[in-house]
């Protein structure tokens, strides 16, 4: 069983930058395959990036090259560093970590870019 609860959501202008938190209880961390997505208003939540045990990510074409991706073992904490963000980015964040075909999700955290 894990927890996920992410943080460090907020207001951004346009070319702002954000760094999310998600912080994981319980054990095995490092064993999960990692991933953040997001869910705007009306729309199908979607992939934003990923990242497995070893390490390899990948990314939505929307956020490649602005985004980035990283995970720390022994905190157990997954994260996301948003760069150049744009309105488009406007967006629940969640964290997911899934191990074994079953899938944990964290609450979300709102994230809004706007002058």
């Amino acid at each position: 069983q894990v927890q996920l609860v992410e943080s460090g959501g907020g207001l951004v202008q346009p070319g702002g930058s954000l760094r999310l938190s998600c912080a994981a209880s319980g054990s095995f961390f490092r064993l999960y395959f990692m991933g953040w997505y997001r869910q705007a208003p009306g729309k199908q939540r979607e992939l934003v990036a990923t990242i497995t045990i070893g390490g390899t990510t990948n990314y939505a074409d929307s956020v490649k090259g602005r985004f980035t991706i990283s995970k720390d073992n022994a905190k157990k904490a997954l994260y996301l560093q948003m760069n150049s963000l744009k309105p488009e980015d406007t967006a629940v964040y969640y964290c997911n970590a899934a191990i074994s075909q079953t899938s944990y999700w964290g609450q979300g955290t709102q994230v809004t870019v706007s002058s």
